[in-house]
């Protein structure tokens, strides 16, 4: 059994079993091993009750016993998933990793995410174990066998972790620090092309506490967390291992959280990396693991895996998670630490938003109207040239295009498109044709009308928009329909719904940044509205007001701070907190504005992957997302997107859609990720 640091709490969910005698317990699985059928109760029942430690123990009385070889007879009696993880659980952790990595490089194709994750997230020791315990297992040197499968800047940096010689001293220089962001910076945002040799040495060197002090000083110095710039500087293979690197740097545990979230979710379970990693951190850091995954998941592990597995694999993976954690959004001690954290290093991000659609070079209103006019006239639409010139234009572009193609044929673009067109591709099109905050201000009209609202797309456009972007809404919206939009607002919704929707609309939030003392202040406020504080400093109908006029009115800066000092001062969430506090339409447009506040690009990205999930496609959420933010951040998105759901937009869309819609939609989305 892995053995804690001096003073450090043991944190694995398998610990070795009291009054353990190797020999009945050989016994205990020869007797349910014996005769016809095998009994799997039994078998992992004990296995997973003894450390790795026992269990080899175990394999060596039962050697000596029976004259047999324990994982022969548990590999013939036992079939599938079950077996290779009790099978798993059976070997040392340095010869599992090394059958791994054997497994991963055999056959036709190589499974590098599989590479990534062992050689990423080991420690000097256990790499050095894992070289071992391959040349004895296989009598090949893993170098060699890794070298020649794999190819480029990948093979370098996997060779580079190979030697197990990451610096372990917890002393770091201040003047190496500033030494390495400024090499990092320049061997990628300020060089043409990428030196990749800077980012292998610093980030395959370095010890672990130097690096986080790399990473947050590369934030404060060019308001890019080192992710951003390894996704924009790095690709393919190269890209994912550097970017499994910084996250076990930063936090080993959460890297496996959101690898165990990602092997689960969505249709179909990755059980060899479910296996893989219940195996190798089971007597590591697996409560960590459930720590991290119930803070950032809403769900604990153990749920996760009952709802996705089944018979006694699932019984054997429960049994190693350890245990079930309720009550989602509340943060242990640690976990509280590293959100407090996030929102420390939130503070100072400085994200470059970036649009997919961009202006055209060598733009020539006069022959775009004409190719219109042509693709319109006579029988038949040519949608291709429709889609092609109207989705590589920039709004301001089709604005001349539209006063162009008045001038020399009398006619309203707008119009022929609508007649030419149909469906969701015209409304996709004819979206694009309009000014954002016009577009802005139907979408909101349409949400009104008719009978019943549309609350979400009335919480998506005005929690998420700036003040400038909503004062140009409700100046279109007026112009558009004669009507203010608070008018509209006040006679379609009611109660604190309506209050908060019309709040937004004023468009007055602050735009300063932050104020420590008021944030602590509006964090009380917070803490007492959602009842998660001792003593209370108002009546409920005040509180209720001035948590309305926190989120509604504050800069974006100043909540990140309020939403830092809510984890310090309740060890919860205030997103989860609001999501089990509240209820209806009120919950929603708070979470809303809190997900935006914590990061935008996500929050449409969140919208975007349940606008095509399951059954059906909301095309009017796609084709509003894909319209509204085509010249803002759709780039981000896009980056987000891959991230959380392990595939990108392009495909998503690809997946979803069809036809002319499909088409068009891929323009906009700009490339694959």
């Amino acid at each position: 059994m892995a053995k804690p640091a001096q003073g450090a709490k043991y944190r694995g969910s398998v610990c070795d079993f009291p009054d353990f005698n190797p020999s009945q317990d050989a016994e205990t699985l020869y007797n349910a091993m014996k005769g016809f059928g095998s009994d799997k109760e039994a078998i992992l029942e004990l296995i997973i009750s003894r450390s790795n430690r026992q269990r080899q123990e175990i394999c060596q009385n039962y050697k000596s016993l029976y004259g047999k070889d324990l994982i022969a007879d548990l590999k013939y009696e036992l079939t599938g998933k079950f077996e290779r993880l009790i099978v798993g659980l059976m070997r040392p952790p340095a010869y599992a990793d090394a059958k791994e990595i054997k497994d991963a490089i055999s056959g036709i194709g190589t499974d590098e995410k599989c590479l990534i994750e062992i050689l990423a997230s080991r420690t000097n020791e256990q790499i050095h174990q894992l070289v071992a315990a391959y040349k004895d297992a296989y009598e090949r040197d893993l170098e060699a066998d890794i070298t020649g499968d794999t190819s480029g800047h990948f093979r370098k940096m996997l060779v580079v972790l190979l030697q197990g010689t990451r610096e372990e001293d917890d002393v770091v220089s201040e003047d190496l620090v500033q030494q390495d962001v400024q090499d990092l910076y320049e061997a990628g945002e300020l060089k043409w092309g990428t030196d990749e040799a800077q980012f292998i040495y610093i980030l395959g060197n370095r010890s672990k506490q130097h690096l986080r002090l790399v990473f947050d000083e590369y934030l404060k110095t060019t308001g890019k967390p080192i992710e951003a710039s390894i996704r924009g500087e790095l690709s393919g293979d190269f890209e994912k291992l550097m970017l499994a690197v910084v996250k076990c740097v930063r936090s080993t545990a959460e890297y496996f959280a959101e690898r165990l979230f990602k092997a689960m979710k969505g249709l179909g379970t990755r059980d060899n990396t479910l296996i893989r990693i219940m195996v190798s951190r089971s007597e590591l850091d697996m409560l960590d693991i459930r720590e991290i995954f119930r803070t950032k998941y809403e769900k604990s592990l153990y749920s996760m895996i009952k709802n996705d597995t089944s018979g006694e694999y699932k019984k054997a993976l429960l049994k190693l998670c350890g245990g079930d954690d309720d009550a989602a959004g509340q943060f242990f001690p640690e976990a509280a630490q590293v959100a407090y954290q996030m929102w420390e290093l939130s503070a100072v991000a400085r994200v470059e938003l970036k649009g997919t659609v961009r202006p055209a070079g060598d733009f020539n209103p006069d022959a775009d109207a004409k190719a219109l006019r042509k693709a319109m006239k006579g029988l038949g639409t040519d949608e291709d040239t429709i889609i092609d010139i109207i989705a590589h234009r920039s709004n301001a572009q089709r604005q001349q295009i539209r006063q162009t193609f008045k001038s020399h044929f009398g006619r309203d673009l707008m119009a022929d498109l609508k007649s030419e067109l149909s469906g969701d591709l015209a409304r996709l099109i004819l979206g694009l044709m309009m000014p954002p905050a016009h577009y802005d201000a139907k979408q909101l009209k349409k949400a009104m009308e008719g009978a019943g609202t549309d609350e979400k797309a009335l919480i998506e456009i005005l929690a998420t928009r700036t003040n400038a972007e909503i004062q140009a809404i409700k100046e279109a919206y007026k112009e558009d329909y004669h009507k203010s939009l608070e008018d509209a607002l006040s006679s379609d919704t009611s109660g604190h719904f309506k209050r908060i929707l019309i709040s937004l609309a004023t468009g007055n939030r602050e735009e300063g940044g932050e104020d420590r003392e008021r944030a602590r202040e509006d964090a009380q406020v917070a803490a007492e509205i959602l009842e998660m504080a001792d003593t209370s400093s108002g009546d409920k109908s005040s509180l209720e007001t001035r948590f309305m006029m926190i989120l509604c009115t504050r800069s974006y800066p100043h909540l990140r701070r309020v939403f830092q000092e809510f984890v310090k001062m309740t060890n919860y969430d205030v997103e989860h907190t609001i999501k089990k506090e509240m209820s209806g339409d009120v919950r929603d447009v708070f979470v809303a504005i809190v997900q935006s506040v914590k990061n935008k690009p996500l929050f449409f990205a969140d919208k975007l992957y349940k606008s095509m999930k399951g059954a059906g496609t909301d095309e009017k959420t796609l084709t509003r997302i894909m319209v509204s933010r085509s010249e803002i951040d759709l780039l981000n998105i896009r980056r987000e997107f891959i991230e959380k759901y392990d595939k990108s937009l392009h495909q998503a869309i690809e997946g979803d859609t069809s036809g002319h819609f499909l088409k068009a939609l891929l323009a906009i989305c700009g490339g694959e990720d």
